[in-house]
């Protein structure tokens, strides 16, 4: 039996960046964002993920903000480093650096572009768990990588020690229902679709890595909380209740909704890096529309 990494809510954190050079990190504004969800109850933070721009990242600012936020959270909450990549090498180099830095665990993307094996998948993930001394999660999003886990590779991965689990969005719940059935508690889920928590959890994922909780982190872990005490008629219920919010933040790609969202609540994270940009109009109104409808206040 693995213990997870974490249980309840991970938030997919965002990358602020300074208002007078996006090319910059806004550290001081990344620090008052683990702050925030230190004191939300938030269960981790996933740093440099998708959400956190991290494909548009230098090496050296990706690897101090991994950094920086475990300085920050001074052990009060985990922090996990997406160190992901499509070079193994790259990803084995980010990995022991996050690793020596104090993280907590890893969150590792399958290798996009290159479209590997399965048996290319197990080699990759093997060669850096076998080089690193935290537990490691699988990331599932063939949507944007082109390249998913099948339930046998699962298996097989779980056999290792420190490849403790999946962030599972691939929105494939049959693969998600015969992972869990053929792998146990050797691999711990958690949802990686903020829409698909609950039944995620109800199957016996262990929460949500979730771009909601950026903005509304009491909900999630309260949400997420619930399906860990069986209270799923509960927990169903606020997942019902804040689908509009789920859909708008996902109008256009990720994380282009969350960020603006969170510049339109007054939190200030900064533009977005290029090639990613402003939103459509019209899809601009349906998230304002949407942020107003969970009784959230604009502040801009």
């Amino acid at each position: 039996m693995k213990t997870p990494v974490f249980t309840g809510s991970a938030v997919a954190l965002v990358t602020p960046f300074r208002k007078d050079n996006i090319t910059m990190v806004d550290f001081e504004r990344l620090a008052q964002l683990v702050e925030y969800h230190n004191d939300a109850g938030t269960d981790a933070i996933v740093v440099c993920g998708t959400t956190g721009e991290a494909s548009t990242q230098k090496i050296p600012e990706h690897l101090e903000c991994i950094s920086y936020c475990v300085k920050q959270a001074k052990g009060r909450i985990k922090i996990i480093g997406g160190t992901g990549s499509n070079d193994t090498e790259h990803a084995l180099m980010m990995s022991k650096h996050s690793n020596d830095a104090g993280a907590d665990g890893l969150l590792l993307v399958t290798p996009y572009y290159n479209k590997c094996t399965q048996r290319g998948l197990i080699k990759h993930y093997l060669t850096i768990a076998d080089a690193v001394d935290i537990p490691i999660i699988l990331y599932n999003v063939p949507s944007r990588t082109g390249v998913g886990f099948t339930e046998a590779t699962y298996k097989e991965l779980s056999k290792h020690p420190l490849i403790n689990g999946v962030k599972e969005a691939s929105g494939n719940f049959t693969l998600a229902a015969r992972t869990l059935a053929m792998c146990g508690d050797d691999l711990n889920m958690w949802s990686g679709n903020d829409d698909q928590t609950v039944p995620l959890m109800a199957l016996g994922a262990k929460g949500v890595i979730s771009v909601t909780a950026n903005i509304m982190p009491e909900m999630v872990r309260q949400m997420t909380h619930l399906c860990l005490e069986g209270k799923y008629d509960e927990a169903a219920k606020i997942q019902l209740k804040y689908q509009a919010l789920n859909d708008a933040l996902f109008v256009e790609v990720n994380p282009i909704p969350v960020k603006t969202a969170m510049n339109l609540l007054g939190m200030n994270v900064g533009e977005l890096r290029m090639p990613l940009c402003d939103m459509a109009p019209e899809n601009l109104e349906k998230l304002k529309a949407a942020l107003v409808g969970a009784g959230l206040e604009l502040k801009a």
